[in-house]
C-alpha cells in the first residue's frame, strides 16, 4: 500500500446519535474510495465496522472502529465512534487523535439528544464540525425541520451547503449552493448526473448561496473586501473562507446524503478532500512538558497508542497515531511509560475488520500493530534519543456502579483477567475489589454500558455472572465519652493468658486539647498522658491512642498489642461491621501477671474493652455524602428537583450555564444508586451530571435503626 505524506493525510471523527447511519455512511465512503468492493449492511451483519458479535446481536455500535479510504491522492482516516452516551469513550478517543468531526444527523428524527451531547465534546476539544444530513430517503425525513433544530441547538453558524429537492422514499436529487449545480442519481446511487439548477429551485438556491458566501467572507478580511467589491465570491475564494471558518468553529457547513443508497457520498468526500485541514496544517501537538511537537516526518519517531483491542485469531491490536517522524516494520521503539523496548514487527492501515499491510507510516498518520509486550492504551513509544511523552486521554468519571460476582466462585481469578482486558479496550470500565465491602465493584457510564459488558462476558467468555446492589461504605463513630474495663483470663494447664485494660474513649476532632480529667457517674478519673500516637486511617479520619499508664500497671511492651486490638475493632465496627473513625482512646489503668501476661492477652483485653465502651458512647453510623452537579434543560428543572429532594438531597445552589440550568446539591451515596438511569428517563437523556466525594455525615435515626436491624438479620443468617 502507498505511503502517504503529512500533506496528504486527513484525520476525521465520525460522530452521531445511535441510528443516525454513521456505519452505513462509512461503508459507502470506503466503497467510493475502493477500499471495499461491495457495501455491507447493518441488517445483513456484514459491515466493515460494527463487526463484533455484541454489535451484531444488539444492532448498535459498542466499539469505535478505525477506518481509512483513499480519495484524490489523499488518505482519509476515520474513527467511527458509537453514538450512545454509555459508550462515550469511543467519541472522546476519536476527538483526541483526529482534526475534524463529521456529525451525522438523522433527518427522520431531527437533532437528537445524543447529537447535542457529542457536539459539546467537539466544543471541548475545539474541533471543526461538518454536519451530514442523512436518511433523506426515509418516509419520515424532514430536512427543513432538522435544519431549524440544528440552528436552535448549535447557533446560526450552521450553514446549508446542500439541500434536498425531494425528501422521502423518492429522494434522488439535491442542490449544491457552493457549486450552484443540481446532482441527480439513478436508483443505485453512485456517480450522479450534474445538472443546472431548475427554475423552480433557482430563488431558494440563490438565497442559500448568498448566505454561504457571506458566512465564508466573514472569516477572512480580504474575502470580505472582495465580497463588497464584487458582490460575490468564486468557488475557490469560498473554499478558502469556509476552511478558515471551519478551523475557527465559526462555520458549520451542512451536506446531504442518503448513505444507504450511496447518494451524495461522493460529493461529500470531494469536499473533505478539498476543504478540511490536512494534518500538516493543524497546530502542533504538545507533549506533557507543554512543548510543541511538530507533525514533521523528518523529526524523531514518536507514536501515541490511543486504543487497544482484542481481536479473534489475532490477539491484542494496538492502534496508534504517528506524532512525529516515521515508523517502519521491524523498528525498535522505547516505551516511555513501562521503560521497556518494543519492536514493531508488523504495521497495518486498518479498515474495520480488515487490515492492509504497510511498510511505513509517516507523521500524522494512523495505523496499528500487533503483539506488543508491555504497551497499553495511552502509552508513548519513541525512537532512541527522543523523550516525548504525551498526556493520556482523559475520560468522564463513572456515572453508574454495580457489584458483580461469578456464579461459580472458582471463576474469580478468570473474571479478574477478563475485567483487565475489558478495561484495556474501554477505559471507562473501572473495576475495583473493595476489601471493606467484600465486593467486586464495576463502574461504568450507565446501566446500558454495564449490561452490554455482562452480555459479552457471558456470551463471548462463557462465564456466567450476576449483578448485586453495591453496599455502601458506611463509617461508625461515637458522640460522647464512655469508659470500660475488661479482663482477659484463660487457664488451661501450663502458662495461661492474663491481661486487664481500663480505657476511656471519646469523639476526636482536630486540635482538641490533651485530656486531663474525666467524670463518670460522679467519679473523677484523672489522666496523665505519657505519649500520644495518631493513626491516620486508610479509610479516612483518625484513631488517637494516648498512653496514660502510671506506676507500671501495664508494661510499655504491651501497649502496641493493645493498639492492635483497638485497630481490629476499628476495622470492624461494633454496630454494623463498618470501619470506625475519629475516636480518641486513653488507656489509663490495668493489670498484668508476671507469668501469664503476653501480647495476645492484652490485644484481646483492649479489643473487648473498646467494644464495650463504643456501645456506651452514643454510637452513630456515618454515610458518604457526594457533591452532585446536574445540568438539565429548563423545561425539566422541576422534575429533576423533585427527584433529588426525594433522594434526601440538600440543594446548595442553582445557576444557568451554556443553555442548561445547573443544580448543585449534596446527596447521600445510598440515594444515587441507578441515578443515571432515572435522570435519563426523567429528561429524555438530555440532562447529565457529575458527582464527587464530599464528606461523611450522620445518617438520620430511622435509617440507622434500619441498618442495625439489617446487620443483625444478616449476622443471624450467617450463623445459621
Amino acid at each position: 500500500m502507498k505511503v502517504y505524506q503529512a500533506d496528504q493525510i486527513k484525520n476525521i471523527s465520525l460522530l452521531g446519535s445511535s441510528g443516525s447511519g454513521k456505519t452505513t455512511l462509512a461503508e459507502a465512503m470506503l466503497f467510493e474510495g475502493g477500499v471495499v468492493n461491495r457495501r455491507g449492511y447493518i441488517e445483513n451483519k456484514n459491515t466493515i465496522s460494527d463487526y463484533h458479535r455484541v454489535e451484531h446481536e444488539y444492532g448498535y455500535s459498542v466499539f469505535s472502529s478505525v477506518l481509512f479510504t483513499e480519495w484524490q491522492e489523499k488518505k482519509l482516516n476515520f474513527i467511527d465512534a458509537p453514538g450512545a452516551d454509555d459508550f462515550i469513550s469511543g467519541a472522546i478517543t476519536a476527538l483526541n487523535v483526529t482534526d475534524t468531526a463529521l456529525v451525522v444527523l438523522n433527518t427522520a428524527q431531527g437533532v437528537e439528544v445524543g447529537t447535542e451531547n457529542l457536539f459539546r465534546y467537539t466544543d471541548t476539544y475545539h474541533k471543526p464540525v461538518i454536519f451530514v444530513a442523512n436518511q433523506l430517503d426515509h418516509e419520515k425525513a424532514n430536512f427543513d425541520n432538522t435544519m431549524d433544530m440544528a440552528k436552535e441547538a448549535f447557533g446560526r453558524k450552521v450553514v446549508v451547503v446542500q439541500y434536498p429537492v425531494n425528501v422521502g422514499p423518492g429522494f434522488d436529487a439535491l442542490v449544491d449552493v457552493l457549486k450552484m449545480k443540481m446532482y441527480k442519481w439513478g436508483p443505485d446511487g453512485g456517480e450522479p448526473e450534474i445538472l443546472e439548477i431548475p427554475d423552480a429551485e433557482k430563488a431558494k438556491a440563490d438565497q442559500l448561496h448568498n448566505e454561504l458566501v457571506e458566512a465564508a467572507a466573514e472569516n477572512d478580511e480580504d474575502l470580505m473586501e472582495l465580497f463588497f467589491e464584487k458582490g460575490s465570491l468564486d468557488e475557490e475564494e469560498m473554499r478558502r473562507g469556509i476552511r478558515k471558518g471551519l478551523v475557527a468553529r465559526d462555520l458549520f457547513p451542512v451536506f446531504c446524503v442518503s448513505a444507504v443508497k450511496d447518494m451524495g457520498v461522493r460529493r461529500l468526500m470531494e469536499f473533505l478532500g478539498n476543504i478540511i485541514p490536512l494534518v500538516s496544517q493543524m497546530p502542533p501537538k504538545k507533549n506533557n512538558k507543554g512543548e510543541d511537537v511538530p507533525c514533521d516526518p523528518n523529526g524523531p519517531a514518536s507514536i501515541f497508542v490511543f486504543k487497544t483491542s482484542i481481536e479473534p485469531h489475532l490477539g491484542e491490536v494496538s492502534f496508534f497515531k504517528v506524532m512525529s517522524g516515521k515508523v517502519s516494520e521491524g523498528m525498535d521503539l522505547y516505551n516511555m511509560t513501562r521503560e521497556s523496548k518494543e519492536r514493531l514487527s508488523q504495521l497495518y492501515c486498518v479498515a474495520g475488520n480488515t487490515r492492509h499491510k504497510v511498510e511505513e507510516l509517516q507523521a500524522g498518520d494512523i495505523g496499528a500493530t500487533v503483539k506488543l509486550k508491555e504497551t497499553k492504551t495511552n502509552h508513548t513509544l519513541n525512537a532512541k534519543g527522543c523523550n516525548y511523552i504525551f498526556e493520556p486521554i482523559k475520560y468522564p468519571d463513572p456515572k453508574y456502579r454495580t457489584a458483580v460476582r461469578p456464579v461459580n466462585e472458582s471463576d474469580d481469578e478468570r473474571l479478574g483477567e477478563i475485567f483487565q482486558r475489558m478495561h484495556e479496550e474501554d477505559p471507562t470500565i473501572v473495576v475495583e475489589y473493595s476489601k471493606e465491602l467484600k465486593q467486586i465493584l464495576v463502574h461504568g457510564q450507565g446501566e446500558f454500558h454495564l449490561n452490554t459488558m455482562k452480555w459479552r462476558i457471558e456470551n463471548n467468555d462463557k462465564l456466567p455472572i450476576e449483578f448485586l446492589t453495591p453496599k455502601i461504605p458506611y463509617r461508625e463513630t461515637i458522640t460522647k465519652q464512655a469508659r470500660a474495663d475488661y479482663r482477659h483470663k484463660k487457664q488451661s494447664g501450663g502458662a495461661g493468658q492474663f491481661g486487664e485494660v481500663h480505657l476511656i474513649i471519646e469523639p476526636y476532632y482536630e486540635d482538641m486539647p490533651a485530656p486531663t480529667v474525666y467524670k463518670f457517674n460522679g467519679q473523677e478519673f484523672k489522666v496523665n498522658v505519657r505519649n500520644t500516637e495518631e493513626v491516620e486511617l486508610n479509610w479516612g479520619g483518625k484513631l488517637v491512642f494516648c498512653n496514660c499508664i502510671v506506676g507500671g500497671a501495664i508494661d510499655n511492651r504491651f501497649m502496641p498489642a493493645i493498639l492492635k486490638g483497638l485497630m481490629e475493632k476499628m476495622e470492624e465496627g461494633p454496630l454494623t461491621g463498618s470501619y470506625a473513625r475519629d475516636i480518641r482512646v486513653c488507656v489509663y489503668d490495668g493489670k498484668m501477671h508476671p507469668v501469664d501476661s503476653n501480647e495476645i492477652s492484652f490485644k484481646l483485653a483492649g479489643r473487648h474493652a473498646f467494644s464495650q465502651a463504643f456501645k456506651e458512647a452514643g454510637p452513630k453510623i456515618l454515610e458518604p455524602i457526594y457533591d452532585v452537579e446536574v445540568r438539565v434543560p429548563s423545561d425539566r428543572m422541576g422534575d429533576v428537583m423533585s427527584d433529588l429532594q426525594g433522594r434526601r438531597a440538600i440543594i446548595e445552589g442553582m445557576n444557568s450555564e451554556k443553555g442548561f440550568e445547573v443544580i448543585k446539591a449534596k446527596v447521600p451515596l445510598k440515594e444515587m444508586n441507578k441515578y443515571s438511569t432515572s435522570l435519563s428517563s426523567l429528561t429524555g437523556g438530555r440532562a447529565f451530571y457529575t458527582m464527587s466525594y464530599s464528606k461523611y455525615e450522620k445518617v438520620p435515626p430511622e435509617i440507622q435503626e434500619q441498618l442495625l436491624a439489617d446487620y443483625e438479620k444478616a449476622s443471624k443468617n450467617k450463623e445459621e
